[in-house]
């Protein structure tokens, strides 16, 4: 970067041009939610057969072009912020050493160097002390010398000629720098030139965010910054306070961050994270393509003793220590990934709403928030918290529950408006016998998860309360009660299913109003038993006892899993408390006293 270069740059043209990728960036947005949630939707629900099929599928490689193009304009419009913001700094400080030198009559040499007259006191031989040329010095050791060197000549103007030259040097070498920095980051944000969005695509798209966003960390620190350790309100305060580049600089370059920020609007979580949701599965699948695939032959028998015993080939076995933990955990994480995709594909079936991806990650057992309609917009809330065995592998089992339970849900709304939240927003057990005992797990999930529930309250744009429901499974009522038991629950009721025990010894102590905890306990669900009689015969009190306190609802399914069958009394009568008509659930008779003289 020379002298003439930077004195005619004009930074702002960049910015410019970074609102133009913005905007390119949001339509590409636009039209992406248009196909997902309109297109596609009146096409699969008034067309059938192959070719509406195969439109269909069309329709969806569209709408991931129309997202590669949001997160990659996305990323240059940051790119092109974040070099405008650091050569208008340089250019700020070069016009500033520029006007200061024409003031103190110096000129400036089109190399950066500065001539300046002679001046000063006479010396004894009655001359006047000369002039002469500098060159600016960025190196600090040399700078100094300079300037020392500089102070010492009689002449007056060689010092500030010095300071100057310095400055100016310091600006062409800001600007230098900034410019080789982003030359190959704004080349690398280029597509390849075919019509696919591939893994690969996606895989780079990550590499790219990654690139900028360490590029521009001295553009993003001089942004607001967001709270530290900040509560749901207070990361609301500071996302409204943003401009919409502001807000598009962070989205684009911390996808990730911004996703987990409780009390920022639904929409917006659901950008960042599908953002981090198509970046990470294009990592995870090429990475996935380039393991070896698991030997054919994994079983062998041999011959030991006078019985013949199944053991793993040496094959399978030198491919397992190598590859097979790594290829186990990627493999559970895609699966997972294609459960809310399919969720994200299903909008509109069955009237079926927009899904909401408000939480997402494959770190520890993984983490999945998904909404079936926009919470911040909604009447009713229902946030289903899931137990034992669940991670981001299994997923699907949870989504599809709260997807049954907003069917039957928005039929007894009557109108109102009704969204449903599955919650795997901490690391369950996964083994019932060796985890499950252990507390833990529900107090390091209990503050996270009121941290989600505050941030439904601040993030809700309608001026009237919504009504909020809590609905726990298993281990997941653990977890509810302990975030009671340590602090505000932010809940208007609070349904229990197969409960093994809530922490709590009395349902007043769930941090809902009286007579709004709700229990069900199916006919051979062990888990219960597990709570009441466990420890050795030193139990504590699960819900399904009279003495918790809970109502008890009618459960007219079986087992563990069941409480959610498609048409049953169970999930109908979650539905009932879920839009606020308690008075029409069907509760179970009390217990008979005298039920065991004969």
């Amino acid at each position: 970067m020379d002298l003439s270069t930077l004195k005619a740059l004009k930074p702002n043209e960049y910015s410019q041009a970074a609102d133009g990728y913005r905007s390119t960036s949001d339509m590409a947005s636009a039209a992406k939610d248009r196909i997902d949630n309109q297109i596609t939707v009146a096409m699969r629900n008034s067309l059938k057969g192959e070719a509406a099929t195969a439109a269909i599928k069309q329709l969806g490689e569209l709408s991931k072009n129309f997202h590669y193009v949001q997160v990659e304009c996305g990323l240059v419009s940051t790119a092109l912020e974040a070099f405008s913001y650091e050569m208008g700094a340089a250019k700020t400080k070069l016009d500033a050493a520029l006007e200061g030198a024409q003031a103190a009559k110096l000129t400036v040499n089109s190399d950066g160097s500065i001539t300046y007259p002679p001046g000063g006191e006479k010396a004894a031989d009655g001359k006047i002390p000369e002039g002469g040329t500098v060159s600016g010095l960025t190196d600090d050791t040399a700078a100094a010398v300079g300037r020392q060197a500089a102070s010492f000549d009689p002449n007056p103007s060689h010092r500030l000629a010095q300071d100057y030259a310095d400055q100016i040097a310091a600006a062409l070498k800001e600007a230098t720098e900034a410019d080789e920095k982003w030359s190959p980051k704004l080349r690398a944000l280029k597509a390849d030139d075919d019509l696919t969005v591939s893994d690969k695509d996606w895989a780079d798209a990550s590499s790219d965010t990654s690139g900028v966003s360490e590029a521009s960390k001295e553009y993003l620190d001089s942004l607001p910054q967001p709270p530290k350790d900040g509560s749901p309100q207070d990361n609301a305060e500071w996302w409204k306070k943003l401009s919409a580049e502001e807000q598009a600089a962070w989205i684009s370059t911390h996808p990730d961050s911004v996703g987990k920020l409780d009390g920022l609007p639904a929409t917006v979580r659901d950008e960042a994270n599908r953002i981090v949701f198509d970046e990470t599965r294009g990592k995870l699948q090429t990475e996935l393509n380039s393991i070896p695939a698991p030997p054919i032959n994994e079983w062998t028998w041999i011959t030991s003793g006078p019985y013949p015993s199944k053991v793993h080939t040496d094959e399978w076995m030198e491919w397992n220590n190598k590859y097979g933990g790594r290829y186990e955990q990627l493999t559970k994480s895609l699966k997972g990934m294609q459960g809310i995709q399919e969720r994200f594909d299903a909008t509109g079936k069955g009237g079926l709403p927009e899904a909401y991806l408000l939480g997402f990650s494959t770190e520890g057992n993984g983490r999945a928030i998904v909404a079936n309609g926009n919470p911040d917009t909604a009447d009713h809330q229902a946030v289903y918290v899931p137990g034992t065995t669940s991670n981001l592998g299994k997923v699907d089992g949870d989504i599809n529950r709260m997807t049954d339970l907003w069917r039957v849900a928005n039929t007894e709304a009557h109108g109102q408006s009704v969204s449903t939240i599955t919650w795997l927003g901490y690391d369950a057990p996964q083994n019932l016998a060796k985890d499950s005992p252990f507390e833990h797990y529900a107090y390091d999930g209990a503050p996270t998860f009121r941290n989600f529930m505050d941030g439904l309250d601040a993030s809700h744009s309608d001026d009237s309360t919504p009504h909020r429901t809590v609905i726990a499974h298993s281990y997941g009522s653990t977890l509810v009660g302990a975030a009671a038991e340590t602090g505000h629950l932010n809940a208007d009721d609070v349904i229990l299913a197969g409960s093994p025990g809530v922490k709590v010894s009395h349902a007043t102590d769930l941090d809902v109003p009286e007579g709004h905890v709700w229990n069900e306990e199916a006919d051979g669900d062990p888990v219960p038993d597990v709570g009441r009689y466990g420890h050795g015969g030193d139990g504590f009190i699960v819900p399904s006892d009279p003495s918790f306190g809970a109502n008890q609802m009618t459960t007219d399914t079986e087992g563990h899993s069941g409480y959610w069958d498609v048409g049953s009394d169970s999930l109908r009568n979650q539905a009932r408390v879920a839009v606020g008509n308690g008075d029409d659930v069907q509760l179970k008779p009390p217990p008979n006293p005298w039920a065991h003289v004969k």
